[in-house]
């Protein structure tokens, strides 16, 4: 069976990823389950630098000038199915470590977002813009961080790579909010 895909429906124009629910089973599964209850319509990218990668998912960066904005995740305590079975966010919204799959943090590439402790993402990721085999979690000697790729752009890098070269605030906002009018997964 193949991979679902996701369209990013952005205020800059639409791109489209596969999910890896083949390789990372947990992660992609709790992305689809945020994307299908909408948990991502109306959020704006809060992180945007040129040359490195865009980021998103924070629900504080609904307001576009948030100063929470990337502090945020899902409910805690709330839960999703993934391969038959039941996933419960831990209190702070948070899902386990997947560190499996072994796809670099390439171009295009969709790799989840945390704070750098174990088990610490949740609904926010970011499409990285550059090759950042330093966020691979299997390069301890390059980075502490551990991002594991869970997707990867198939149609409209373009757009990817305009919301990546959008002028930015000292915070690394985009100056002109770039919103998510919703993502749409097809199976």
């Amino acid at each position: 069976m193949p991979n679902p895909t996701a369209t990013f429906n952005t205020s800059e124009g639409a791109f489209t990823a596969e999910i890896f629910m083949d390789r990372m089973p947990i992660t992609a599964s709790n992305f689809i389950d945020l994307a299908n209850t909408g948990f991502y319509n109306g959020v704006h990218f809060h992180r945007v630098i040129d040359g490195f990668m865009l980021q998103f998912g924070c629900p504080h960066a609904k307001d576009p000038k948030s100063r929470n904005a990337g502090t945020g995740n899902p409910p805690g305590g709330s839960s999703f199915t993934c391969n038959g079975k039941t996933i419960t966010r831990d209190a702070g919204g948070n899902i386990p470590d997947e560190l499996i799959d072994k796809t670099s943090n390439e171009p295009g590439t969709l790799s989840m977002a945390n704070t750098g402790q174990p088990n610490s993402g949740g609904s926010q990721f970011f499409v990285n813009t550059v090759h950042n085999d330093f966020l691979d979690w299997w390069r301890s000697d390059l980075s502490p961080s551990q991002h594991p790729v869970f997707g990867k752009v198939t149609s409209g890098m373009d757009v990817v790579n305009k919301i990546g070269k959008m002028p930015t605030d000292p915070g690394d906002a985009p100056i002109k909010p770039v919103m998510m009018n919703s993502v749409v997964i097809k199976s």
